[in-house]
């Protein structure tokens, strides 16, 4: 056998070089909006190894900025799913005094879902919106989530100061993250059908990791 490397921070720091080598032969002319939607994408692309984020993965209304705030003032992020928020650094969030939640196996949202005939995934939203903290909400398998945040956000009921939609799939996956860019909320969206919980874990990251790239 070959020696391979085994060191942790020296496989990273390859990947990412390799990464950058095959974004020149991809498109020697690409360039980055700025440092830290270069650090997210490439974190995007070390997550998945999936070079279509360079173009699906967007950024609207200052969405990293406003995240790195919420993370850095206390407030809360709600994922969609146990995957997303395992996925999370929480020992880095626990550092700087961001907290972090994921309802879905909560009993008082089995039981507003079996009532109200609706998604566990929306009525875990509901549940975020009335936590008086900033909130953002980081979705990685579910649409109805997505739909829910927007339905809420139009009708008065929930004011998120970012999301990052990512949601993996065929039915409504596309169709709600596209909602979502369209939307005025502050947003990462992941468009088309891919996305998935590791990818809204690795979105986080990229923004915690990078706290200091945020203008």
């Amino acid at each position: 056998m070959s020696d391979y490397i085994t060191i942790p921070n020296q496989i990273t720091d390859k990947s990412f070089e390799m990464i950058q080598d095959e974004i020149d032969q991809i498109d020697p002319n690409y360039t980055f909006n700025s440092a830290i939607e270069e650090a997210t994408i490439k974190r995007a692309i070390h997550t998945t190894a999936d070079f279509d984020y360079l173009k699906n993965l967007k950024f609207t209304h200052d969405a990293i900025a406003k995240i790195a705030h919420v993370m850095q003032s206390g407030g809360t992020i709600f994922t969609d799913t146990t995957m997303a928020l395992a996925g999370m650094n929480k020992r880095k969030l626990d550092a700087i005094g961001c907290h972090y939640h994921c309802y879905i196996s909560e009993p008082e949202v089995f039981a507003r879902a079996k009532e109200r005939g609706i998604t566990r995934s929306m009525a875990a939203i509901e549940v975020a919106a009335e936590v008086p903290t900033e909130k953002v909400f980081v979705v990685g398998n579910a649409p109805t989530a997505l739909y829910k945040i927007l339905e809420m956000t139009k009708a008065g009921k929930l004011n998120p100061d970012a999301v990052i939609g990512v949601p993996v799939g065929f039915v409504e996956a596309a169709e709600s993250k596209q909602a979502l860019y369209e939307s005025d909320i502050p947003a990462i969206v992941a468009l088309g059908r891919k996305g998935g919980s590791n990818l809204a874990a690795a979105m986080v990251n990229a923004v915690l990791y990078n706290l200091k790239l945020v203008k």
